[in-house]
């Protein structure tokens, strides 16, 4: 074993165990204890400017500055009752990340001493730098300036000892810097449709939340084995390493006994998360060695995206207190399971309704009925534009093996609803009399009361499906800021609905239908034309691959592919249509996710390269060297009979040398190629010849490689292996 990996090893297994304080009492004595929340806002603020922030977040009224004053006058006292000593705008730029600036409350006074000062200004808006965040051309780098703006309906925590106030990000221009503005627009968006609609069934809604349930799955990693593999700490993946010779074959991990050390982790976590408002709920082991998930109850959407973003960053935090790499990456390890971030999405009224959840009446399953034709129906026209929502260099890797979903966007509904919208799209009520025809409808929405949470199985093969009472986005992935899938699922929703109740009123205004059969008859024409979409299959079969392609579904396996539909003329009418982005933000966003993807395959070539030059070949060299030697000595003893007993180490002897030659060849080829594609100005060009160009030698390096690490001896490989990165806990 090399000295890099023993060293590593040897820091493992001296480590101490982790001392994690438990906790005594009830979690929800927990809940929220950082965050300025409803009781934070009654016991710090006058009812004047509590009124004002209820306004804000249920109305999205404007706070004036006396108002905004006053909040931040309680702000910076309850902060200050909780230790906090700075403030910071939190916000998410483009890199899909959080950002903060912290400033201290600490201002001298003028006369020799000092004050703790935080007013409105300061709580409404901040002028970070912005020149260092992606843009895609909205600015030139030497125009720095940028704005942070308070967003009430995001509360406002503390993290250590700073108070955090989360913002949107926007240029100088006013164009959105950020993954929340978007977001927010889009919400609304959703909102004002949705409860138009709505009204068909309920003349009391007066709001629609969307709302969301992330999954976060993650692996964690001893983290001196970690810092021991370069390309796990720069990449967030290994780039090379033979499978162990077990891996997740046994099923044996899932769901089983959570290992001590993670376990430990997990409650730390949990504890930190709770205390921040964010409602962990659900714990356990997945399936691949040392690969876990948290779950949180159901929130509302802005919200949940905010506390998804927070979680990533505590998880990193607490995995270093616990000698953990935390691994958010898609796709680490090769031959396993990957990471996602399931996005489960669900519409909730004013008046407490879950839009996506039959009821116990036909009023209500057509309300149902409605809301769940439409999203499917939205997914059915705008399938292409939820690929590029998802789509990353590391989200590639993942899609379509080891139980993530692929490439191919399609709706899964499982047999009994596909039997309920079969039997509606057959209806034919031409003839049939006034009472024949409400038996009929009857006879159609009475069957949804029987559908329980868990009467649709499960198809984990599926990027989008119905599970009961939802829609759960799959294909989302780990390291993913939810606010792109997010954003697109909610404009498509907004988008279809608006074009379902012009459709509705015009039925009943001009032909003289009722309303109800209205709804069925716009129902039945959306069902035929979205059927395409719908799949109950194996996602994986060449079977679905062929057959999407009969039904016209696109199957773009990369992120430059997937990327296109950004430029459509279409989809800059479907975002300026809502408000939710112009031509600038469109436009600016396709250059940089073509630039991240660029970047992140050029930062993986060059790991891949410095790492088979500078530790493989050198190690594969040494190896050989031993085995030359050894044939050397059989010679000095055996003479002439020499080549037979030696016959094997003289065939690992070329065999090695094929493969570095082969390693040094295509590193070449792949260092050219990355300059080539260099060369070229044009964004989209130059990560199409990334990807078909440069990606593909990343494979072919790494295959030389794993094979050299299963032929040289163990004791002298220097990286750290797959049985010792995954099954170390």
């Amino acid at each position: 074993m090399s000295n890099v990996r023993f060293d590593a090893l040897k820091m493992t297994f001296d480590r101490r165990p982790v001392d994690v304080t438990e906790l005594t009492g009830k979690r929800s004595e927990l809940f929220g204890l950082n965050v300025f929340g409803p009781a934070a806002l009654k016991n710090f603020l006058p009812k004047e400017a509590q009124a004002a922030v209820t306004d804000a977040i249920e109305h999205g009224k404007k706070i004036d500055r006396k108002v905004a004053d006053q909040i931040a006058a309680a702000l910076k006292a309850w902060a200050i009752s909780k230790g906090a000593t700075h403030y910071t705008h939190w916000f998410q730029p483009l890199t899909g990340t959080t950002a903060e600036k912290h400033d201290s409350f600490f201002e001298p006074a003028g006369d020799g001493t000092a004050i703790e000062k935080f007013d409105g200004g300061q709580l409404v808006q901040q002028e970070p730098d912005a020149s260092s965040f992606p843009s895609g051309g909205i600015r030139n780098t030497f125009e720095a300036r940028g704005y942070t703006a308070w967003d009430p309906t995001s509360p406002a925590f503390i993290m250590g000892t700073t108070l955090c106030i989360p913002t949107i990000f926007v240029s100088y221009t006013g164009e959105a810097l950020d993954n929340k503005v978007p977001l927010l627009r889009a919400l609304q968006s959703v909102d004002h449709a949705a409860t138009e609609v709505a009204r068909f069934f309920d003349k009391n809604v007066n709001k629609v939340i969307a709302t969301l349930g992330w999954e976060q799955e993650y692996f964690l990693i001893d983290k001196a084995l970690a810092m021991s593999r370069p390309d796990l700490m720069m990449a967030g993946r290994v780039l090379l390493g033979h499978q162990a010779a077990k891996g997740q074959q046994l099923e044996d991990h899932y769901f089983g006994s959570i290992p001590e050390r993670a376990l430990a982790y997990m409650r730390e976590l949990e504890i930190e998360c709770l205390k921040l408002g964010i409602p962990l709920k659900t714990r356990h082991n997945e399936v691949a060695p040392n690969q876990f998930e948290v779950a949180p109850l159901f929130e509302e959407a802005n919200l949940a995206v905010d506390h998804n973003s927070l979680l990533m960053d505590i998880m990193e935090k607490v995995a270093a207190r616990h000698n953990f790499k935390l691994v958010l990456h898609e796709k680490p390890f090769a031959g396993i399971n990957g990471s996602g971030k399931h996005n489960n999405w669900s519409m909730a009224t004013d008046t407490g309704v879950n839009l996506l959840s039959p009821g116990k009446t036909p009023k209500s399953n057509l309300q149902f009925l409605t809301f769940f034709i439409n999203t499917i129906k939205a997914v059915h026209d705008h399938a292409d534009l939820l690929r590029a929502a998802i789509a990353s260099a590391n989200n590639d890797h993942r899609l379509g093996a080891n139980e993530a979903p692929p490439a191919i966007i399609s709706v899964f509904i499982g047999e009994h609803l596909t039997s309920v919208l079969d039997e509606l799209e057959n209806v034919s009520d031409g003839n049939l009399s006034p009472e024949e025809k409400t038996e009929l409808k009857l006879n159609v929405v009475g069957k949804i009361p029987e559908i329980l949470l868990d009467n649709t199985d499960r198809n984990r093969t599926s990027p989008f499906a119905f599970t009961g009472n939802k829609f759960e986005f799959r294909a989302v992935g780990s390291s993913a800021n939810c606010a792109k899938a997010m954003t697109v699922l909610n404009l498509i929703v907004a988008e279809q609905l608006r074009k379902f109740k012009t459709q509705v009123d015009d039925l009943v205004d001009n032909k003289n239908l009722k309303r109800d059969d209205a709804i069925f008859n716009v129902l039945r024409e959306m069902i035929k034309a979205s059927k395409k979409i719908r799949f109950e299959g194996d996602g994986y079969s060449e079977e679905w691959v062929k057959e999407a392609k009969k039904r016209g579904l696109n199957n773009f396996k990369t992120t430059p592919e997937a990327l296109k539909v950004m430029k459509a003329k279409d989809t800059l009418a479907l975002y300026e249509r809502h408000g939710v982005l112009n031509a600038v933000e469109l436009e600016a966003r396709y250059e940089i996710e073509l630039e991240e993807y660029i970047k992140k395959v050029q930062i993986e070539s060059r790991i891949l390269g410095d790492i088979a030059r500078n530790h493989v070949i050198p190690t594969a060299v040494k190896y050989q060297n031993k085995l030359i030697e050894n044939v050397r000595g059989l010679k000095e003893i055996f003479g002439s009979e020499y080549a037979k007993l030696a016959k094997e180490q003289i065939n690992l002897i070329k065999e090695i040398s094929d493969h570095i030659g082969s390693i040094i060849s295509n590193v070449e080829k792949m260092t050219d190629e990355r300059k080539k594609a260099n060369a070229i100005n044009h964004a989209d060009k130059r990560a199409d010849t990334y990807c078909n160009k440069v990606k593909p030698f990343l494979d072919e390096i790494r295959y030389n490689c794993d094979k050299l690490e299963l032929l040289v001896d163990d004791e002298m490989w220097p990286l750290t292996k797959y049985r010792e990165l995954l099954f170390t806990r």
